[in-house]
């Protein structure tokens, strides 16, 4: 027997004042009115433990901005464009909206069932993630394609910190040749100091290692080695070890005008 339920016998069985009762089981008299009470209305079941959660949550997100969630979502989706939670929150910011956390907008997106679960896909906590642990501990390059709305084909060259994923250059051109890489890593380089590292693919403007030793170093190369830096390739066919370069190549096309119209991505 519970002690609530001793509690209301003591009172209707037991014969003793409610005042009694409290002092006898050192639980405040209004306790022992309040049991009395849910015991009149509901019998056994009103003297069980109760939630003590709060009816209601005054940081829960809003009716207004919740809703505003899901059509973003819908509309950037139906664009084609990136609609996670990162570049929903940057369109309630624009809105005048005060966006709630990230992981708030996932669950909200999650909960509304936009959010295709992948079952199969590793944990997270089952992954290694390759850091520098220091800003200019290592850049990473590369250039990716792009048409123009009139035709007119670009080739668009950019370096990142690999610790901070800081962009520190992107430049557009009609075509990234190795003096364009050259000049592009000693312009940022003066920007931003130089850097301890560089990775890159195998692309002929960084490396000639994958020519069959023809011609001997690039300029770049020839560049890197007279600085002192260690110059890093992937291996072929494996853009995973640039995945943070790629990844701001797709969040550079997701999120692009629509006078930009992407054709093939350089891997």
């Amino acid at each position: 027997m519970s002690k609530n339920k001793v509690i209301v016998l003591a009172v209707l069985e037991g014969g003793m004042s409610k005042s009694e009762a409290a002092r006898r089981y050192g639980v405040g008299r209004q306790w022992v009115h309040e049991l009395l009470a849910r015991y009149a209305a509901e019998g056994d079941a009103g003297l069980e433990p109760r939630s003590r959660r709060p009816r209601t949550n005054p940081q829960a997100t809003g009716h207004v901005v919740r809703e505003r969630i899901l059509a973003l979502r819908t509309e950037l989706t139906t664009k084609g464009l990136d609609a996670g939670a990162e570049t929903i929150a940057a369109h309630l910011e624009r809105e005048g909206l005060a966006p709630p956390a990230r992981s708030t907008i996932h669950r909200i997106l999650r909960a509304a069932g936009t959010v295709v679960p992948e079952p199969h896909k590793r944990p997270r906590s089952s992954q290694r993630r390759f850091t520098a642990a220091q800003p200019n501990e290592m850049w990473q390059s590369d250039f990716t394609y792009w048409t123009l709305a009139d035709g007119t084909s670009v080739e668009i060259l950019d370096f990142i910190d690999d610790h901070s994923r800081y962009l520190l250059h992107l430049t557009a051109h009609p075509k990234v040749t190795g003096s364009v890489v050259v000049e592009a890593f000693l312009g940022t380089a003066q920007d931003h100091g130089l850097p301890a590292s560089t990775l890159t693919d195998n692309g002929l403007v960084y490396t000639t290692r994958l020519a069959g030793g023809r011609g001997g170093r690039n300029a770049f190369e020839t560049l890197i080695a007279s600085l002192g830096i260690t110059q890093k390739n992937g291996r072929p066919s494996h853009p995973q070890t640039q995945g943070k370069i790629e990844r701001f190549h797709q969040t550079l096309k997701n999120g692009s005008r629509t006078s930009l119209r992407p054709t093939r991505s350089r891997t």
